[in-house]
């Protein structure tokens, strides 16, 4: 089976159909890392857009938490704030009800891979480095990919933990040999975060156990003007250019 891996899209439609384009051919099924919503100014169209994939396995994330009134707005600052205020105004009660349901995380896809949004053993927790590794509980498959940071990142966690680093280029093959086990987040489609603006998502093969992280540029512009006309914190425009 080959996975097309998808998270942090952050409303971000414009993204997202890029790397559906860019993807065209080399996925059979979807494996949604969570965070659909929040930030951007097409909650509705992802969600639809979303829904309207083939998925083999779909985890909740903290926006989306939020958003449909799961989890309180405490820990979000003012800007995550007011952006998820005007998403959970914004989207429809077919689509709140849609998004209230997404498991959490995290969940078995095949023998060899697992997902979850945060980390294995607490959605919300964030994984930049060896030192969030150090509270590691054990996985349950080989794989596990995580979202959460909007950061491309690869540990291997056997037999003692490594931050293979950096991820850069337009395609970054992640090794995966069969006596180790790693984690392994493929970036944001929708809202990047390590200084490169452009969409990131992950191809897995689980048949050769070959993943790879993709890069792929989006209409930018597009994206911005949405979120500057919807009204939202012209931060949040700004730093899509960013990758920040």
């Amino acid at each position: 089976m080959r996975y097309l891996v998808l998270s942090d899209v952050h409303a971000n439609l414009e993204a997202l159909d890029a790397v559906i384009d860019a993807a065209a051919g080399e996925w059979d099924r979807a494996l949604v890392l969570g965070d659909l919503v929040g930030y951007g100014a097409d909650p509705n169209a992802v969600i639809d857009r979303v829904r309207g994939l083939p998925i083999a396995a779909m985890v909740r994330g903290n926006h989306d938490k939020v958003a449909a009134g799961l989890a309180p707005v405490d820990s979000f600052n003012q800007v995550a704030r007011q952006a998820i205020e005007w998403t959970a105004a914004a989207l429809t009660p077919a689509n709140l009800q849609w998004l209230a349901a997404m498991p959490q995380g995290p969940l078995t896809v095949d023998a060899l891979t697992e997902i979850c949004h945060g980390a294995p053993w607490d959605e919300d927790a964030y994984l930049f480095d060896e030192r969030d590794l150090e509270k590691v509980r054990p996985q349950s498959r080989p794989l596990c990919l995580f979202g959460h940071t909007h950061v491309p990142s690869i540990f291997r966690i056997e037999p003692t933990v490594e931050a293979m680093l950096p991820v850069r280029g337009e395609r970054c093959r992640v090794p995966i040999d069969g006596q180790s086990r790693y984690l392994v987040n493929c970036g944001a489609v929708g809202q990047p975060r390590d200084s490169d603006p452009r969409a990131a998502f992950g191809l897995l093969d689980a048949g050769t156990r070959t993943l790879t992280i993709v890069r792929t540029p989006y209409d930018l512009a597009a994206a911005q003007t949405k979120i500057m006309d919807a009204g939202l914190p012209l931060v949040l425009a700004q730093r899509l250019a960013l990758g920040r």
